[in-house]
């Protein structure tokens, strides 16, 4: 015997079991797999922060300028920006009832996040190779 809830998917939908939105599990897997990236870029992050404490600005450049750091800040910044964007949205998605206005404040909300990662890494790129 079917569920009810089987009985008013079409043939196809039963088929490949997908839901209304069909694009919720990339959607979760992304912000898991961004979150284990997390871990230890943040790890890094805040020991790299703690060992140049008390240092001046052209020691920062000399620690930013080894292609390691860079490369790893660089990374933290994207992963985390993107990261942050998937969860504002989660978040939009889940209390904003007004459907124009959920839509309007997600694309708001990816501008923002990918406009200030993109600053961070130029501005990451400038301090590291000079402008």
């Amino acid at each position: 015997m079917s569920s009810p809830a089987n009985n008013l998917r079409s043939p196809l939908g039963r088929a490949r079991g997908l839901g209304s939105a069909k694009e919720g599990l990339h959607h979760w897997w992304a912000q898991r797999l961004t979150s284990i990236a997390l871990v230890p870029l943040t790890v890094w992050f805040v020991a790299s922060i703690i060992s140049l404490a008390g240092a001046g600005f052209v020691d920062f450049v000399a620690w930013l300028g080894s292609p390691f750091n860079a490369t790893v800040m660089i990374l933290f910044l994207a992963v985390s920006f993107h990261h942050a964007q998937l969860g504002l949205q989660v978040v939009l998605e889940d209390y904003v009832s007004s459907h124009g206005l959920r839509v309007a404040s997600i694309i708001i909300v990816k501008f923002v996040c990918y406009g200030l990662a993109a600053l961070a890494i130029v501005s990451t790129l400038i301090v590291t190779f000079g402008a």
